[in-house]
């Protein structure tokens, strides 16, 4: 059944960092509409920020997909990320929940210890956590804010990758980061996101020239205005009242739309895709 476009975003605000519950229309992470194909057979998955939003929607494809799912999440998001355990497991999947706060090394560290562990091994690690805060200007962005937004951003998927990089080239895995539209075209209300995004397209870029030769992947995807609790969470009034509606396709994604991405750059069908950024847009240029 076709998922209904996401045309018609009222005016909402949730108090940080959000929850599906509230969302208004609700988002297609895929616990219905995905069709698996049995790509990830087999596959063994970490997951970071994987409790609502994109990375919701790439744990329950994914799982789909044959993959066994280890999600990382905040506490404070702990009813999100027991609801996606339960659409994976209801569906016959596994998943392994991890709550931490990813801003520290030792917490990173201790994840890619524990996920292993659970998992019996790693053959995809998927760094999506992110945090942002919009502010109109620069004066008013609080001092600990740019060390917060490069601590989840950028900081926990190099710890993470230092950390797991010999798991991952023992089972020839691959690294798949979220960057962002925001990396390209960035919004000022956003000045601190936008830079650590662009700093992760580089990252991406090095990883694969360094981690290739060992022969593991590492790839990004890109999206645009995905329809996520942090939206409403993070964003004014009037950016969330009609979002995405300014993209070529005239509307914000789904999350199952931008989870199709991780699915591919998981699987055997992306054999010989590495250290390129995969834009799910909507329409706007990724380069």
């Amino acid at each position: 059944m076709p998922r209904a476009k996401l045309t018609a975003i009222p005016d909402q605000q949730q108090e940080w960092p959000g929850t599906i519950a509230e969302l208004s229309p609700s988002p297609d992470h895929g616990e219905t509409s995905w069709t698996p194909r049995s790509r990830l057979e087999g596959k063994r998955v970490l997951i970071t920020g994987g409790d609502s939003g994109i990375g919701r929607a790439t744990a329950i494809t994914m799982s789909q997909e044959g993959a066994t799912v280890a999600i990382a999440h905040l506490a404070e998001e702990e009813a999100d990320a027991q609801d996606t355990a339960r659409v994976i497991r209801e569906a016959g999947g596994s998943v392994h929940l991890f709550a931490t706060d990813l801003r520290e090394l030792t917490a990173n560290q201790e994840l890619a210890t524990d996920a292993v562990k659970a998992l019996g091994g790693l053959d995809v690690l998927v760094c999506n956590a992110a945090y942002q805060m919009t502010f109109d200007a620069i004066e008013a962005f609080p001092p600990d804010q740019i060390e917060r937004t490069f601590a989840t951003n950028v900081f926990s998927p190099f710890w993470l990758v230092q950390a797991l990089a010999g798991e991952l080239e023992a089972s020839g895995g691959s690294v798949i980061i979220t960057t962002s539209i925001q990396a390209y075209e960035p919004s000022e209300q956003l000045l601190d996101y936008a830079a650590s995004k662009a700093a992760l397209n580089n990252m991406v870029v090095n990883l694969a020239s360094e981690l290739g030769q060992r022969g593991i992947r590492v790839n990004a995807v890109a999206p645009g205005p995905i329809w996520t609790p942090l939206i409403p969470a993070t964003m004014p009034t009037e950016k969330v009242e009609g979002f995405g509606k300014d993209t070529p396709l005239g509307r914000a994604g789904h999350p199952v739309e931008v989870a199709a991405a991780y699915v591919f750059l998981a699987s055997d069908e992306a054999s010989y895709v590495s250290g390129t950024v995969l834009g799910v847009t909507g329409g706007r240029a990724v380069f």
